[in-house]
Formats: C-alpha cells, structure tokens, sequence
C-alpha cells in the first residue's frame, strides 16, 4: 500500500523537483494527469504550478470549454476545461479538480482545468502504443502504454499554445 501524504507535501515536493528541473537537475521526469476520462503525461519541464480550483469569473461569449478566468496570487489566467476541448465531458468541480498553469514558462497566463492529478512518472515506465496521429491535434505527441495496460497521451504544451483553435476563445 501506498505511503499517503498530505496534498502541501505533495505540492512541496512536486514544487522542488519542478525547481531542479528548471536548474537541469532532474532526471527526466513526467507528470500525470487526468482530464476527462483520459490520462496525460506532459513534460515536469514543461508542465507550472499546480493548484487548488479557486473561483472562475465566466466570461460571456466564449466557446464552451473556456471556463473562465481565475485570479492566482494577483495575477489572472484564462482557464480552459481540458476534457471538453478535445470534445469531452466538461470536467466536474469537485475537491478533486486543480488548475496546472502550463503558460507561464512560455509567456502566456493559460491554465487547463483537469480532473485530477496523478503525480510524477518515470518515463522507463512506459512503452509505445499504435500511435494514431491527428493533424489535427498536433499538440498530442505520442500515445504511451503504462504496465497496467492503461494508455497516456504525451502533451505537448508549446504545440497547444500555438494552437489557433486553444488561442480563439471567442464563440
């Protein structure tokens, strides 16, 4: 059985090794999402901070999966629901739910709204699934296959920056 910690101890030591990262300290390293019903894995260099779903503000005449703008220690990101801009269920509000600012590093104030978070994981961990390409997303990189049979999508986050349809809010 897995050692429970509580979710600052977590955050304390997701928060140094994404500091190591940043310093080109740590080993490779993924962190694990959940967003709708599918698992994601994205880069710890890549994936920001992690926290608690604070209140959103809406924001008239935006595309259903803008979920509003939230304000982080003074500063506001705009908040995309993850699962329902890839055509998802949109992702439940519940003590589970977390913003991870993925932005920042790349000057922009985005967040994706995710159901939950799944943690670190060891890239050694996973092996190759079919890979099904989409021009269409191109954000989505590869499909990974964990022991357990369970298949991950690697995010690519600079690639959904750049992505004309996350940037057009607009309905």
């Amino acid at each position: 059985m897995a050692k429970k910690i509580s979710l600052r101890e977590f955050q304390e030591h997701l928060a140094a090794r994404l500091s190591s990262a940043a310093q080109g300290q740590a080993t490779a390293a993924l962190l694990g999402v959940q967003a709708g019903n599918d698992y994601w894995l994205l880069n710890l260099s890549d994936s920001g901070e992690i926290v608690p779903l604070p209140p959103l503000a809406p924001v008239p005449l935006t595309r259903p999966w803008f979920a509003g703008i939230a304000n982080i220690r003074g500063n506001l990101y705009s908040v995309a629901d993850f699962s329902a801009f890839r055509g998802g269920e949109p992702t439940p509000v519940n003590a589970t739910s977390r913003l991870l600012l993925i932005g920042t590093r790349h000057g922009s104030n985005a967040a994706l709204l995710v159901t939950r978070m799944l943690g670190l994981k060891n890239p050694e961990q996973f092996s190759p699934a079919a890979s099904t390409a989409d021009a269409a997303r191109p954000w989505e990189s590869e499909r990974l296959v964990d022991g357990d049979g369970r298949e991950w999508r690697r995010l690519n986050v600079r690639a959904l920056l750049a992505d004309p349809d996350f940037m057009e809010i607009g309905a």
